[in-house]
């Protein structure tokens, strides 16, 4: 759990390295990929993931500018550059908004009462969710996955050793 802002920034920040890697990836014609007919292609995830950053954080008082979730998917550079500058505005939000104090206010989410440090965290989950969505969805489009937590297939290959089965 985090106890300082600091902390949480410097958590924020890692997790957003990882998943631009992995949204710098994409291609626009990957974003058509999808687990089956009906469901919801690499690009509505990956577009949901970043949209809902601002939405999420707004709504539990941390000022973020939002972004425009037409029902449109944009291209897969937007999506990237756009992902970029909403984890740059979180940081600072962060930054002139929150202090130490803040992470221990508690408020309604979700139906349960949350600290902000919790409610943050779920944020911080629900990207990685969405990221880990992605990663296999690019798999299936054939693109190459970054290493998120560990060497993905490429990296292995890249070190000179089989990935662990």
């Amino acid at each position: 759990m985090y106890t300082t802002v600091e902390d949480l920034i410097a958590e924020w920040k890692n997790e957003a390295v990882l998943t631009q890697r992995v949204l710098d990836e994409l291609t626009d014609e990957s974003l058509l990929q999808q687990v089956y007919l009906e469901g919801r292609t690499l690009g509505r995830i990956a577009w949901h993931m970043v949209t809902n950053i601002p939405e999420y954080l707004t709504e539990f008082g941390v000022p973020v500018p939002k972004v425009s979730a037409s029902n449109e998917v944009p291209s897969s550079k937007e999506i990237a550059e756009v992902f970029h500058a909403v984890s740059a505005h979180v940081v600072h939000a962060l930054q002139e908004n929150w202090t130490d104090e803040t992470l221990k206010q508690t408020q309604k989410a979700f139906g349960r009462i949350e600290s902000n440090a919790t409610i943050f965290m779920g944020l911080i989950k629900h990207i990685v969710h969405h990221r880990g969505q992605v990663t296999v969805l690019m798999r299936q489009a054939g693109l190459s996955i970054p290493a998120v937590y560990g060497p993905s297939k490429e990296g292995w290959a890249q070190l000179g050793v089989l990935p662990p089965l």
